[in-house]
């Protein structure tokens, strides 16, 4: 494989913005319904953006979004990995509930077996937040990441969405597009492209292209950035093609803060450029806008106060930023700590499309409308996770977590960075937490027997 140069790659960049600019068109509204747009950025940590208190760079675009509506400052994941991750904002329900949700994650295609292609991944008939959305009468757009199976049994549109612009699997290069087996891994829709650019500015471009085309519906576009992920590589850098990198420790080595603070300015510069698409079409003021991550941050991800990072259940491995701006509804620059979790968005998204979910596939997250429109009081909440190796509950203020036959019992309130463990001097405190994870527990799929 050749190298590819920073030149190069602009040239190709900018020669579709060209031709897109000249191709669009004004859109039409037609519905009082809002449209959607759901952007999840991919292992960002908890305060990897300087509204949440990031010291070395800034987001202003995402600063700017989050004065424009409400901040959570207790948004969970539905896990600290990719996959389950997905699996829960895509069903609406935990990770476990379905046996693609206990992949940490999914691998690439070529690591599976027959057998698990066609096993791994959200069965067809199990109803989605696209194919809900997309029977309220919407268009349905996801671009980026999907993560949640294979063709030729499993991609987005046989789970509810009419079009797709990205990669299948976990992590792909940002310049060449290849997972770590080197086989190219960018689809649009079901047929796999050759495409020349950075990743990032790759489904930025795509984003507002679908924005300013002409929609005689309403839309929901799922926006899935593979930033920050590894491989950590600026848009700034020159791809570098060797076998070598082609590989799980080649992708996940590298990188520095600075290039992680390039992959992260460069997303947010992309936000910026699909939020002014919003505005420009006259689309903003009727549009659902929800931010967040899918896990926890990793190597160069600012997590502070908490402990714990991606694939953990300690808070850094799953607490996460998550800011709604959603006019005549969310409140501009208002900050909440009701703890919410991915589940949730779904459930809000389903409802402000006007459709409800399938009773046969009862939703675990709920409706916030009213919390974002501030006629609900912060209450307690109950979440679990569940891992290979660890368990996890939040009730309240109090954080149960078991790694084999090891216990803790931590109190948010007082004690974020999970260094305290109270479960000696609240005995039945963790006797409640314990008897209500088993009985959570008793209700998803058990990992397979090693």
């Amino acid at each position: 494989m050749s190298r590819v140069s920073r030149r190069e790659f602009i040239a190709g960049a900018v020669g579709t913005a060209a031709a897109t600019s000249a191709l669009a068109q004004p859109p039409t509204r037609t519905s009082a319904r809002p449209n959607i747009l759901f952007i999840l950025a991919d292992d960002m940590g908890w305060g990897d953006l300087s509204c949440y208190g990031r010291p070395d760079y800034q987001t202003p675009n995402l600063d700017r979004l989050a004065s424009q509506g409400m901040r959570f400052t207790n948004a969970y994941s539905a896990a600290p990995v990719c996959t389950p991750t997905r699996v829960g904002f895509h069903t609406g329900r935990y990770p476990a509930r379905l046996p693609v949700g206990l992949e940490e994650p999914i691998h690439e295609r070529k690591a599976l077996s027959p057998d698990e292609l066609r096993s791994y991944g959200i069965p067809l008939e199990h109803p989605t937040v696209s194919s809900l959305i997309k029977s309220a009468g919407y268009s349905t757009a996801l671009v980026g990441k999907w993560h949640l199976g294979y063709l030729p049994y499993f991609s987005p549109l046989k789970s509810g969405f009419d079009e797709y612009y990205g990669n299948m699997s976990g992590a792909v290069d940002h310049f060449t597009h290849r997972d770590m087996t080197d086989s190219l891994d960018f689809f649009e829709n079901e047929v796999p492209v050759e495409k020349i650019g950075y990743m990032t500015d790759l489904l930025t471009q795509r984003a507002v292209e679908y924005i300013n085309r002409r929609h005689e519906k309403p839309f929901y576009l799922s926006l899935h950035y593979t930033a920050p992920h590894w491989p950590w590589e600026g848009p700034k850098d020159i791809a570098v093609s060797n076998a070598m990198k082609y590989n799980p420790v080649g992708f996940r080595a590298g990188g520095s803060l600075k290039i992680y603070a390039e992959m992260m300015k460069n997303m947010d510069a992309g936000i910026g450029r699909v939020l002014d698409a919003l505005k420009k079409s006259g689309l903003d003021r009727n549009t659902l806008v929800i931010f967040t991550s899918d896990n926890g941050g990793e190597r160069f991800s600012y997590n502070w106060p908490f402990r714990g990072q991606k694939m953990e259940l300690y808070e850094g491995g799953i607490r996460v930023p998550a800011i709604v701006r959603w006019p005549g509804v969310a409140t501009a620059g208002s900050v909440s700590d009701q703890a919410v979790i991915t589940m949730d968005w779904t459930a809000t998204m389903v409802a402000a499309s006007g459709k409800k979910p399938d009773p046969k596939y009862v939703f675990d997250g709920e409706d916030l409308t009213n919390i974002l429109k501030g006629k609900e009081p912060i209450r307690d909440r109950t979440f679990f996770w569940r891992t290979y190796r660890q368990g996890a509950m939040r009730n309240g203020r109090w954080k149960y977590i078991r790694e084999g036959k090891n216990e803790f019992l931590f109190d948010l309130s007082i004690d974020e960075r999970e260094q305290a463990d109270f479960k000696a001097a609240q005995p039945s405190v963790l006797e409640r937490l314990r008897g209500e994870f088993d009985r959570w527990e008793s209700t998803v799929h058990a990992y397979p027997a090693a």
